[in-house]
């Protein structure tokens, strides 16, 4: 019972970060008919917005070791810490949850700049164009980020105060030495939040309504005398948004490189497509169905049996799933079976 927790717990990690960027993935899918292939692109922006604002907040100024008293020595110290003591010392050691303040307005305003500039010429294009030019746009912020960050990941610690490990174990009645990350637990609740804040978002308002509405007829929306393109721009921001959100509060979790992007795009994509194209429900449970699946995959006890199979397992599902149901678990009707 412990292992199998474990794994759980693991496979809802892997899983919330997957179904978070397969969300904001389905969302342009399913609102602009756009095949984003530089999403993944944006995950790894929010990671860096984390490793920047992490930067800004730990500018230091070098002041003499007062421990040290043979010798002159000299140690950094943020200015925060000397501006504002324990006060600005809490400030930098909380910058990963502190970004996201950071995040919000960055990854918006890229959302919007990304639409209006480029994806809105590809609405009427075919899906492999949308796939060539999005796909490009990625490699170009890839290599835009290894220009200034470089190609090695760059650690952005979680606060002190959940740098430990819970003790799920006890919690579920099971052994006191089962233990799991406290900032993988709250990457947990944090998806949670985030998928329920987007699914309310388009369900209980007026905004999301229409947007809902333009999803399923965008015409006759539009015949109506509402402007249904500046709102689905504003749902793009929206999708670059979560997917900035998402690789913000990874960070910690896995350090931020320039590939980063890539190796989730391409995990997501699949998610997009077992759980159906268009479908945010699907996204969200394939996302963490999928996660579950690799995490159990990659059990000694199973790779002994199967090896390599947690490197597989994803895309044997996916076979599967688009053999019986091409439009993927809960996709709309037609929706790639064409």
């Amino acid at each position: 019972m412990d292992a199998i927790l474990i794994q759980i717990l693991n496979g809802l990690d892997k899983g919330a970060a997957y179904a978070l960027i397969a969300l904001g993935l389905t969302l342009a899918f399913g609102t602009l008919g756009i095949v984003n292939f530089a999403h993944g692109a944006l995950f790894m922006l929010g990671a860096f917005c984390a490793v920047v604002f992490s930067k800004i907040l730990t500018i230091s100024v070098k002041i003499k070791d007062e421990s040290v008293t043979l010798f002159d020595a000299y140690k950094e110290q943020p200015y925060l810490e000397i501006w504002f003591g324990d006060f600005g010392a809490a400030i930098v050691d909380w910058a990963v949850p502190l970004s996201l303040l950071f995040v919000i307005p960055v990854m918006i305003l890229i959302g919007i700049v990304m639409e209006r500039g480029l994806i809105k010429h590809f609405y009427k294009r075919t899906h492999a164009e949308q796939i060539l030019v999005t796909f490009g746009l990625a490699i170009v912020i890839q290599e835009i980020i290894k220009h200034f960050f470089g190609a090695n990941p760059i650690p952005t610690p979680a606060p002190d105060i959940v740098s430990g490990s819970a003790a799920v174990g006890a919690f579920f009645g099971l052994s006191d030495n089962l233990v799991y990350p406290w900032w993988r637990l709250i990457y947990i609740i944090f998806s949670a939040i985030i998928i329920f804040a987007v699914f309310a978002f388009l369900k209980f308002t007026t905004f999301g309504m229409v947007v809902r509405a333009g999803m399923a007829d965008r015409e006759t929306v539009g015949l109506l005398g509402i402007n249904i393109q500046k709102r689905f721009t504003i749902v793009f921001a929206i999708a670059a948004l979560v997917a900035g959100l998402a690789g913000a509060m990874y960070a910690p979790i896995l350090p931020p490189d320039y590939y980063m992007g890539m190796d989730f795009l391409v995990l997501s994509f699949v998610v997009v497509v077992v759980g159906g194209m268009g479908s945010l429900g699907g996204a969200v449970f394939a996302g963490f169905l999928l996660g579950i699946l690799q995490s159990f995959a990659s059990m000694n006890e199973i790779k002994s049996i199967i090896p390599g199979i947690d490197q597989i397992i994803i895309y044997l599902v996916a076979i599967v799933v688009l053999l019986v149901r091409p439009r993927g678990l809960l996709g709309r009707e037609g929706v790639f079976e064409d």
